[in-house]
């Protein structure tokens, strides 16, 4: 499943990228997103922790008006329950969006590795994060089910929500 998916955001990145197109950066196509996230640990994260606050950073660059990649990354803090110890997630992925109509419904999905922090013997894995939301020229508001197929069978999965400001080059 974890190759399916890799082979599947590999595949997505050679189309958008293989368009004999120039690219030009501007701040009609291209911005940072600055943001917050917080989330619901479910599964084996639900077992640890009883909360994760995040903060998300993305570059996109909008290769047409509908269709959008870039570099997503972030840190996510997990609250851990009882005696345990709180860890973190710092994801390192490219994301894909696709945007309907200029403001409204979006559909988009990071793939990448999820880094780990604070937890033993354990790295980090397979990063996915399929989301969906509204956007508007400055603000997009999101749900999302984040998942890091990690070492040794540990699956970080959280449920949430976030918002993101675009900042213009």
């Amino acid at each position: 499943m974890k190759k399916l998916f890799l082979f599947i955001g590999l595949l997505g990145l050679n189309f958008a990228f293989s368009q004999e197109t120039e690219v030009e950066f501007t701040t009609d196509n291209s911005w940072l997103k600055a943001g917050l996230t917080a989330g619901i640990p479910v599964g084996d994260a639900g077992d640890a922790a009883s909360f994760t606050l995040g903060v998300d950073l993305r570059g996109q660059y909008l290769i047409n008006p509908n269709f959008g990649v870039g570099l997503a990354t972030g840190y996510n803090h997990f609250f851990a329950k009882d005696e345990l110890d709180d860890f973190g997630l710092i994801p390192a992925a490219v994301f894909l969006r696709y945007y309907f109509t200029p403001t409204g419904l979006f559909f988009g999905a990071d793939l990448g590795y999820g880094f780990l922090t604070k937890v033993e013997n354990n790295d980090g894995g397979l990063y996915v994060n399929p989301q969906i939301g509204y956007h508007n020229n400055d603000w997009n508001i999101f749900a999302f089910y984040q998942n890091t197929f990690a070492e040794n069978d540990l699956d970080i999965q959280t449920v949430g929500i976030g918002a993101t400001y675009n900042i213009r080059f």
